[in-house]
C-alpha cells in the first residue's frame, strides 16, 4: 500500500471500525472487511485485520468473569468453526476470490437486514448440542471465503439465552478462536506475511483509538440509535460489494 489515498482510506477504516466496536461492542472485523474490500482483495484485508481482531477480542474475552463456563458450553461450536475454516482453505484466493467478494456482500446484507428487522432465532433448547457444531461449521465456511464470522454465529449466540455480559464475553471468545483459525488459512494462502506486521500493528493502534472514541461517544449517544445507523450503512455497503463484484 504505497498510494497515499489508499493509506488514508485504510487508516480511516480502522478508526471507524474501532469506533463502532467501542459504541456497540462488536462490528470491527465486519465493517472493516466490507470497507477494505472496496480497495483490496479480501485475503489482503483479512491479513491486515488479523492482529487487531485477535487482540481486541482477547481483551473482550477476558473482561468478564464467566470464561470457563462459556468454554465448556461453546467448545463444540468453536471446534466446528475451526475444522470448517481449515477444510475451506483457498476460498479467498485463486478463481474463487471474486466470488468471495460477492459472498461477503451478501453476508453483510443478511447480517444488517437481520439486525434491522430484529430477527431473533428461536432458543435451540435441547437441540443446542446438535446445532452448535453445525452453526459453527457454517460460520467457518463463510468466514474462509469472506473473513467475516458474524453469520450465522451472532444470531445463534443471541438465541441461546446468555445474559448481556455473558453474550459480550462469548462473542469475544468465539471471534478470538475463529480469527485464529482463519489466520492459519491466511498463512497457507500466502496472505499473512511478515512484511504486513507493521501495517497490522498500526491498524491495531488506530482501532484502539477508535474504540476509545467510541466508548466516549457511548456515554452521550444511545447505542441502539447508533446501531441502527451502523446497520443501514452496512446494508448499503453489502449491496455495493455484491453488485460490483457480480457484474
Amino acid at each position: 500500500m504505497t498510494d497515499p489515498g489508499t493509506l488514508v482510506f485504510v487508516a480511516a477504516v480502522f478508526v471507524l471500525a474501532g469506533l463502532v466496536k467501542g459504541v456497540i461492542g462488536m462490528g470491527l472485523p465486519t465493517i472493516a472487511m466490507g470497507l477494505l474490500a472496496v480497495v483490496m482483495p479480501p485475503v489482503q484485508a483479512a491479513a491486515l485485520l488479523a492482529v487487531p481482531t485477535i487482540l481486541t477480542n482477547v481483551w473482550q474475552m477476558l473482561a468478564g468473569p464467566g470464561l470457563v463456563p462459556l468454554v465448556r458450553r461453546l467448545w463444540s461450536m468453536m471446534l466446528g468453526v475451526c475444522l470448517a475454516t481449515w477444510a475451506s482453505v483457498g476460498l479467498m484466493t485463486g478463481t474463487t476470490a471474486r466470488l468471495g467478494t460477492v459472498v461477503l456482500g451478501v453476508a453483510l446484507v443478511l447480517y444488517a437486514a437481520s439486525g434491522l428487522a430484529a430477527v431473533r432465532l428461536p432458543a435451540p433448547g435441547r437441540w443446542e448440542r446438535v446445532l452448535s457444531p453445525l452453526l459453527g461449521a457454517a460460520t467457518g465456511v463463510i468466514a474462509a471465503a469472506t473473513g467475516v464470522f458474524a453469520i450465522p454465529s451472532v444470531p445463534y449466540l443471541q438465541a441461546i439465552g446468555l445474559e448481556k455480559q455473558e453474550l459480550v464475553q462469548a462473542l469475544g471468545l468465539f471471534f478470538t478462536v475463529s480469527t485464529s483459525a482463519l489466520a492459519v488459512n491466511l498463512v497457507i494462502e500466502g496472505g499473512l506475511r511478515l512484511s504486513l506486521a507493521g501495517d497490522s500493528l498500526m491498524g491495531l493502534v488506530l482501532a484502539c483509538a477508535g474504540m476509545w472514541l467510541g466508548q466516549a461517544i457511548r456515554q452521550r449517544l444511545s447505542p441502539a440509535a447508533f446501531r441502527q445507523v451502523f446497520l443501514v450503512g452496512l446494508l448499503l455497503l453489502g449491496v455495493h460489494l455484491a453488485v460490483r463484484s457480480a457484474i
